[in-house]
């Protein structure tokens, strides 16, 4: 058995949007109370499980939040089991210690309860206390339903699905390549991926398209009032910015991947030290705005299901100033050369396609 998640945008009716958002108020609330409830233990001494903090909020729930009642108890079921999940994580050293969620964060809460009560129907899905919801597309994967989270992103309901399948039920596409070849990658900022097969991917650069914009929907942010409706009406303006950047980035992203794992047998990258990268003030918004370390994440778990291997070159490995034809070395090779010409063997090729060729795996 596998477990494949897909996220689907919902398209419901007014109704049911104010319902998800009152689900979503209900598991913060619910949040909030097991959270506070775990400090109030610890200052006396007490370590308090998730069972012991959800029994106090079943016994106090309908007297201080009477309005539950006509909603699914999913939802503060599972905030409370979130809440308990990450108390084990600050426990284990793995993360900090957990904070109360604001009205501000992001709206999302967990449908299911793990014994069926969400149901698929081609484009169509059924919540609890909420009925049946159109989605935008259908849901790919066939097989049992194990975690339905619903969140909200920039005024629009999504709905992520994650399930345990048989790998043999998976609808692939057919191959659009019967040959297959080893491939290397270099990946860069100009351009988004090089490979040594000679095909080339851009980088859309969306922060550089919509930097302009972004900072007039800043700006006018800034001019309101804090709270006040139009202040609200800036804010959503400005999140649309950042969610139309975020989704070019993306779709830039999975065209390029899909397409390499389509044409190679096997694949080297390189190793990045994304983190220390960033550190150079002249490269670091370039850097960011590519989001390098996401594509080669998604290279590799994309590879990984089509059973690829990928080789990771040596993050010291001198890719771009070693030539491809006979291994010489230039030293003095700096960023702003985009022709490398070996000064040995008289090789005269692109800065990306060599490195890429000394990246592709024998």
């Amino acid at each position: 058995m596998e477990r494949r998640s897909q996220q689907i945008e919902l398209n419901p009716n007014n109704k049911q949007a104010t319902l998800m958002s009152k689900h979503a108020g209900y598991a913060r609330v619910a949040y909030n109370f097991a959270l506070s409830s775990f400090k109030v233990g610890l200052d006396n001494d007490e370590w308090r499980t998730y069972v012991d903090i959800k029994r106090e909020f079943n016994a106090v729930k309908y007297d201080k939040f009477h309005w539950c009642s006509q909603l699914s108890q999913n939802a503060s079921k599972n905030a409370i089991h979130n809440l308990g999940d990450a108390v084990s994580r600050w426990k284990k050293g793995q993360n900090s210690f957990p904070t109360y969620k604001k009205r501000s964060d992001r709206i999302s809460y967990q449908a299911d309860n793990g014994t069926g009560t969400v149901e698929v129907h081609k484009n169509r899905i059924k919540l609890p206390k909420i009925g049946w919801v159109r989605m935008r597309e259908e849901l790919r994967f066939k097989g049992t339903i194990s975690k339905v989270v619903v969140s909200k992103c920039n005024n629009r309901w999504f709905v992520s699905i994650l399930i345990d399948c048989d790998i043999s039920n998976f609808n692939h596409q057919p191959p659009l390549f019967d040959e297959k070849h080893p491939i290397g990658i270099d990946v860069g900022i100009n351009t988004l991926a090089t490979c040594s097969n000679g095909d080339t991917y851009d980088n859309p650069r969306p922060l550089k398209r919509y930097e302009r914009k972004l900072a007039r929907a800043n700006r006018c942010v800034s001019r309101k009032i804090k709270g006040s409706q139009n202040w609200q009406k800036a804010k959503a303006v400005l999140s649309g910015v950042h969610y139309r950047i975020a989704c070019i980035r993306e779709d830039a992203h999975h065209q390029a991947t899909i397409r390499i794992v389509r044409k190679a047998s096997a694949i080297g990258i390189e190793t990045l030290n994304i983190s220390g990268l960033l550190k150079n003030r002249k490269l670091a918004k370039a850097l960011s705005d590519s989001a390098l370390s996401r594509f080669l994440t998604m290279l590799k778990y994309k590879a990984d299901r089509r059973g690829i291997p990928i080789t990771e070159a040596d993050q010291f490995f001198a890719s771009s100033k070693t030539c491809s034809s006979c291994g010489h070395k230039k030293v003095d090779l700096t960023l702003s050369n985009r022709q490398y010409h070996c000064s040995k063997c008289g090789l005269h090729i692109d800065r990306d396609l060599n490195a890429a060729l000394n990246l592709c795996p024998v």
